[in-house]
C-alpha cells in the first residue's frame, strides 16, 4: 500500500513537471489569466461547466473568483453552471443531458464573456455543445482537458491540455493549473498577494 501512494505521488509530479517544461503550455495559462482579466474590467462573467469532478473542480474555481482567493476583495462574477438542480434536472429531463449546459449558456452568457468548460476526455457531449452555443454568442472559451485530442478542442480559443491521459492526474493539474489563474487574475485586479 506504501508503495501504491509513493508511486501516485510520483505520477503527480511527473505530470506537473511536464507542464513546468512546456513553454506553450505555459504561455496558454498566461494568455488564459490575461483574457480572464479583460474580461472582467469589462464587467463581464466567467462561467464553468463540467461533469462529475470536473463540476466540482468548476464549482471551486467559480468559488475562488466569486468569494476570494488570497485577498479580501469585491466579488467577480464567476460561476459554475450546474449548480441550479431545479434547472439541471429540468432540462435534462424535458430535452436532454446534453442540453443542460448550451442551453445555460444560451441564457446566462454575452458577447465578450468567457466559458471555462472542463473535460477530461474533451468529448462530453454537453461540454462540447455549450462550447458550440458560447462561440455562437461571441464569447471566448477556454477548455481544459488532458492529453487525448478531444471534439471540444477545436471549439476552444485557448486549450489548456494537460499531459496526461489518466483522469486522475489531469484533474489534479486541473485544479493546479486553475489556482494559478485565480492567482494571477486577484493580483492583476486588486494588487499582488
Amino acid at each position: 500500500m506504501l508503495d501504491q501512494i509513493k508511486a501516485s505521488i510520483e505520477q503527480s509530479i511527473a505530470t506537473k513537471q511536464l507542464i513546468l517544461a512546456d513553454q506553450n503550455l505555459l504561455q496558454a495559462i498566461q494568455k488564459a489569466s490575461q483574457v480572464m482579466v479583460d474580461c472582467f474590467r469589462k464587467d463581464g462573467k466567467v462561467l464553468f461547466g463540467g461533469n462529475g469532478g470536473s463540476a466540482a473542480d468548476a464549482q471551486h474555481l467559480a468559488s475562488e473568483l466569486s468569494g476570494r482567493f488570497y485577498l479580501d476583495r469585491p466579488p467577480l462574477f464567476a460561476e459554475a453552471l450546474h449548480v441550479n438542480g431545479s434547472y439541471l434536472t429540468a432540462v435534462g429531463n424535458d430535452y436532454s443531458f446534453d442540453k443542460v449546459y448550451s442551453r445555460i449558456v444560451e441564457a446566462k452568457g454575452r458577447k465578450g464573456d468567457i466559458l471555462v468548460a472542463i473535460s477530461t476526455s474533451g468529448n462530453s457531449e454537453n461540454i462540447v455543445q455549450a462550447l458550440a452555443q458560447a462561440k455562437k454568442q461571441g464569447m471566448l472559451t477556454i477548455g481544459l482537458t488532458g492529453a487525448k485530442e478531444g471534439i471540444m478542442n477545436p471549439l476552444c480559443d485557448i486549450l489548456l491540455a494537460m499531459p496526461s491521459v489518466d483522469t486522475p492526474r489531469i484533474q489534479e493539474c486541473h485544479i493546479v493549473v486553475g489556482h494559478i489563474i485565480c492567482q494571477l487574475v486577484e493580483a492583476a485586479l486588486f494588487g499582488t498577494s
